[in-house]
């Protein structure tokens, strides 16, 4: 009976992350093709209206209409995400695997160099990279996002690789004169494959949030139409009781929508990879 309620919010969790994760690639990929206004020409004429036909989640403090900013920022979110959890999982990956193939110097002086970064406070770290420029843009976004968004996947890489590296079939192909290289790529990072895109689940949720942390904070990308930003110019009137409630909870419910799917999604394939579940099975 417990096994079949594990099933059933495992597939829950999948259906819902899955669903949430896909509505907003999607968004970022046709947004700015279907979006009816520029979010960046300011009309001063409809300052503050309402939802209506013309502007379906009405306009802010600038005329600019709130649903044409939303879908252009969910395609900047895509793109940083995107960019930030792929090189992060190439950094990631690659030092998880030498520091746990070769173990000995090798491993020490590498995890050294990841509990430095670790040592750090995570949104700190970003906001000290982008504070070191004199004006930030996507490019130094992902430059402060990457910097120690890699050390995560390198932990859970050079663990599996410990584990695996002494399992027969390692050691069987050692002793057919494979290459380090081949052992790596060819047999060891296949294994662990499934642990990186249950981090990289969670990876996607998680920039997103730094992201938007970032811009709230006037530090992320130089545009007014970021979901951070959109919901720092909302703060401004919060108070407001006609407006304030809308420009605030618009792009935090986006924010929350995404961040929610993908950790879902990252539950759901947690459980789905899980050694013990399976056995259990």
């Amino acid at each position: 009976m417990k096994m079949k309620q594990s099933d059933s919010i495992v597939s829950l969790n999948l259906i819902l992350g899955g669903t949430l994760v896909g509505v907003f690639v999607i968004i970022a990929i046709i947004g700015p093709w279907i979006a009816p206004y520029d979010p960046t020409v300011y009309n001063l004429d409809r300052i503050f209206h309402a939802p209506s036909a013309l502007h379906w989640l009405g306009t802010d403090q600038h005329g600019i209409d709130l649903f044409s900013a939303l879908l252009y920022g969910a395609r900047m979110a895509f793109i940083i995400s995107t960019v930030v959890v792929l090189g992060s999982v190439f950094i990631g990956v690659s030092f998880g695997l030498v520091a746990g193939y070769y173990r000995g110097y090798v491993d020490e002086v590498m995890m050294r160099i990841v509990d430095v970064f670790m040592s750090f406070p995570g949104i700190l770290l970003n906001i000290l990279v982008v504070a070191a420029v004199s004006s930030s843009g996507i490019a130094v976004t992902i430059v402060a996002l990457l910097v120690n968004g890699w050390v995560g996947y390198t932990r859970v890489v050079r663990g599996q690789v410990l584990r695996l590296r002494e399992q027969d079939y390692i050691v069987a192909v050692k002793s057919l004169g494979a290459s380090p290289k081949r052992i790596m790529f060819r047999h060891l990072l296949p294994n662990i494959m499934p642990l990186i895109l249950v981090q990289m689940s969670f990876g996607f949720g998680g920039v997103i949030a730094i992201e938007a942390s970032l811009s709230f904070l006037g530090l992320g990308p130089q545009v007014d139409y970021t979901w951070g930003a959109l919901l720092q110019q909302g703060s401004v009137f919060v108070w407001n009781e006609q407006v304030g409630f809308r420009l605030v909870m618009i792009p935090g419910l986006a924010i929350m929508a995404v961040v929610l799917g993908a950790n879902l999604l990252g539950d759901a394939l947690r459980d789905l990879v899980d050694p013990k579940r399976k056995k259990r099975r």
